[in-house]
């Protein structure tokens, strides 16, 4: 596999990803999707929706995803927005009680070598 192409796009229930964020863009890729290949070592699986007390908990741990970055094209998230997070940074957030709400249909199957789907589900935004 070439550095450029992805692995299959595929969510946590092995039917085709739908897209996390096209505004603001998201992913790995920059494809609205969290889709990922052996390029993405902090495998940007896992389609968040954003709490403030989660972009807090990302501050302090150093990733700071609410301050506007314009150079790079980032507009900085506010709770609401969905965004294609590393799973082993939510997995962080999860042991610290932090960890925001997730979309398993959007949420790239390689994200369960990281977590399990059963931690995931608790935190599922689009299961009824």
């Amino acid at each position: 596999m070439s550095e450029f192409e992805m692995d299959e796009s595929v969510n946590v229930f092995g039917y085709p990803l739908i897209s996390c964020s096209e505004d603001p863009v998201t992913g790995f890729f920059r494809d609205g999707c969290c889709n990922t290949n052996d390029q993405d070592l902090g495998s940007h699986t896992i389609c968040i929706e954003a709490s403030q007390t989660f972009l807090e908990f990302s501050r302090f741990k150093g990733n700071d995803l609410s301050t506007p970055m314009p150079d790079y094209g980032f507009p900085g998230l506010k709770a609401g927005d969905r965004w294609c997070l590393c799973a082993a940074r939510w997995l962080e957030a999860h042991e610290q009680g932090m960890a925001p709400r997730v979309h398993l249909s959007r949420t790239h199957i390689k994200a369960l070598e990281i977590v399990s789907l059963d931690i995931l589900k608790g935190y599922a935004a689009d299961l009824n």
